[in-house]
């Protein structure tokens, strides 16, 4: 029975490939007009809008994530142990819900432009347009820079003040040693950071769509339920789907060509003081961050969550859509984690190139945007539907309709493809603990098979299983696209909840689910506070 679980990575590469060939066949289908008419109107501006997008994030994350990290884990000033983890605290923030706290906030009728106006007699024709690409930007920015700046403190804190004593022992300033010593040698770290950066950027659905921002996701969307027609929706999503794997493969070449000699962290309490003027400026900069990424969202949203629950406030479709988005993201959490536990096990006792291989092709769902997987598992599934109804029409006489369709199946099949990943790097980095002499002397004690996995590996997985099983089942309760595509008749989520709300631009009646799922998401950032010292 264990030998038969060598075939278990494989099954998860082919489940994950089934979507990916789906999507990426359609390019070879027959042109419609709807597709020639998105070709020569709306393609261009979408490749224009998405490519801007994404530089324009890379850039404003990197510069955000790499000073944040530097300053954190170098530098000494007062409420630097404070800052360490509140800098990560946006993580529990959607991304679409900071983009439509921005709009309520900022836009033209928005408080700050009214007061302003008020208060100085103007019509304030210099400020500027949150209703731009730049907005978009600004927000996504805010939202995703927690990436860059997690593994670029990681990096940073294995240099220390090492990296700038080296640095000024060859004659470098302080500021000459980070940019010649320091920042070259976290590259590698703060490239895989921005690569995060980047496909959350490319698989974003909810921001673009809050502020009518066209990218490829909207247009997916669009195509499908607006123009009513999949193969444009398809084609549309194959597309990105080749733009990103084009993106893996580069960044894939360009860590292959870089070598770094990995050392020990250094001692922490060896950081370098700042005067008083640079505390100043630091501490500004920190707090300005931080305030506008975490605490005034989440100031605001309470506000509008008090308002609209005296207001209009129903408790009992509320509890509903609390109660969907939690049994979606446990079920999501349990078989994700139930997979990617015996796809980790299989790789531990059957290793080999194939079998890595096989494990990193099931493990790059996360890579692939929710509209595309959205598509990739309905195609698929809606041919086997229509099979399974015909089939059992002809031998039974019986007429089933929709037996896969209209259900939750698609939804955590699709789940589980795209945040298999997400669980397998602390389910795996707990699986390394296992050393051979444990298994070893288990074995010399009579222990195989299934009473060796329940007695020896279940408990020393258990803690990276749970690392990973809540690191879904925040994902899945934040995921918007997936959700919002392939959900059943009257199964709304938390999530789009939210999205018909912000469509409408009903800003606080979106308040309420949207400060729920960041209760939620704080849980992970939570348990990695407890788990990482400072």
């Amino acid at each position: 029975m264990i030998a038969s679980w060598r075939l278990i990575p494989f099954l998860a590469a082919t489940l994950v490939m089934i979507p990916v060939g789906v999507v990426v066949s359609s390019l070879f289908a027959p042109a419609g007009d709807i597709w020639l008419h998105l070709v020569e109107n709306t393609l261009p501006l979408l490749l224009a809008n998405t490519f801007w997008l994404a530089l324009g994030v890379m850039l404003g994350t990197g510069l955000l994530g790499v000073s944040l990290a530097w300053f954190t884990a170098v530098y000494e000033f007062p409420g630097r142990r404070f800052f360490t983890w509140a800098l990560l605290l946006p993580l529990a923030i959607p991304a679409y819900v900071t983009a439509f706290v921005a709009l309520g906030l900022f836009d033209f009728t928005g408080p700050v432009q009214t007061t302003l106006r008020t208060w100085l007699d103007s019509d304030l024709l210099w400020f500027p347009d949150v209703r731009s690409r730049m907005g978009v930007i600004i927000v996504m920015t805010l939202a995703f820079y927690p990436y860059v700046y997690l593994l670029a403190r990681n990096a940073f804190l294995s240099q220390g003040k090492r990296s700038l004593e080296v640095a000024q022992s060859l004659g470098f300033t302080r500021h000459a040693g980070f940019y010649k010593v320091a920042l070259p040698m976290a590259r590698p770290w703060i490239a895989g950071g921005i690569m995060l950066v980047l496909m959350e950027t490319l698989a974003d659905f909810g921001t673009v769509a809050v502020f009518n921002y066209d990218t490829f996701t909207t247009a997916i969307y669009k195509a499908w339920f607006s123009l009513f027609s999949l193969p444009a929706a398809s084609q549309l999503a194959s597309l990105l789907i080749i733009i990103v794997f084009i993106l893996i493969v580069l960044e894939q070449q360009f860590r292959a060509r870089m070598r770094y000699a990995e050392t020990k962290k250094s001692q922490r309490a060896n950081r370098i003081q700042l005067s008083r003027h640079h505390q100043y400026l630091v501490i500004s900069f920190i707090i300005t961050v931080w305030f506008f990424a975490f605490l005034l969202p989440l100031i605001q949203l309470i506000h509008w969550a008090i308002q609209s629950m005296t207001a209009d406030f129903d408790l009992q479709r509320y509890l509903e859509f609390l109660w969907h988005s939690i049994s979606l993201a446990g079920l999501a959490a349990l078989i994700t984690c139930i997979a990617v536990t015996m796809i980790v096990y299989s790789a531990r006792r059957f290793p080999g190139k194939t079998m890595q291989f096989a494990v990193r092709t099931a493990t790059i769902g996360y890579a692939l945007p929710g509209a595309v997987l959205a598509i990739g598992i309905f195609v698929p599934l809606a041919w086997l539907d229509g099979q399974l109804s015909d089939l059992i029409l002809q031998l039974f006489q019986i007429e089933t309709g929709l037996l896969i369709q209209g259900t939750i199946i698609i939804m955590l099949l699709a789940y589980m493809i795209r945040f298999m990943a997400v669980s397998h790097y602390p389910i795996h980095g707990a699986m390394e603990r296992i050393t051979p002499s444990i298994e070893e002397a288990a074995m010399g004690m009579g222990m195989h098979g299934w009473h060796m996995i329940r007695k020896i590996h279940l408990p020393i997985l258990r803690s990276g299983i749970f690392t990973g099983a809540a690191l879904v089942f925040v994902d899945v309760m934040k995921e918007m696209p997936i959700t919002l595509m392939t959900r059943p008749f009257g199964w709304d989520t938390l999530a789009v909840r939210v999205f018909e709300m912000t469509s409408e631009g009903e800003w606080e009646q979106a308040a309420i689910p949207a400060v729920t799922l960041i209760m939620a998401g704080l849980l992970p950032i939570l348990f990695f506070m407890r788990k990482t010292e400072d």
